[in-house]
């Protein structure tokens, strides 16, 4: 099973992907967004402060977004794929203006449409928690 974790060619199209949603998100591009996520009604995303249940919710979230301060610096960023077609993203973020450490963490699918997000989890804690 090993020589299937991390290959090459599957951890450069998984980490493409994932830095193409950061760009999105940090650029409030929501079409992009969109097109990332899983377009299922089983399509799973836990914010900070939200519990959102199906592609819709994470629409409406994303529509009703502010979009400003979104720029944000990541650290620990994990990207481990196991096979052709599934991998998980893990990733702290830190937001100038606060002492909040954001933590990330996404698994994606290779589908026939490409990499999507089928389930994703957002957390804040404090510095020194």
């Amino acid at each position: 099973m090993t020589d299937k974790i991390n290959r090459p060619s599957v951890l450069a199209e998984v980490t493409d992907a994932f830095y193409r949603y950061e760009q999105a998100l940090t650029g409030n591009d929501i079409d992009v967004l969109d097109e990332l996520f899983w377009h299922d009604e089983r399509t799973v995303r836990l914010g900070a402060g939200e519990n959102l249940y199906g592609i819709e919710a994470i629409r409406a979230f994303r529509a009703a977004r502010p979009a400003q301060g979104l720029a944000r610096q990541l650290r620990n960023t994990v990207i481990t794929t196991f096979g052709d077609d599934y991998a998980v993203c893990s990733t702290e973020f830190t937001r100038e203006g606060t002492d909040k450490i954001g933590r990330q963490q996404q698994t994606w699918v290779k589908l026939p449409q490409g990499w999507r997000i089928v389930a994703a989890q957002v957390s804040l804690i404090t510095c020194g928690e």
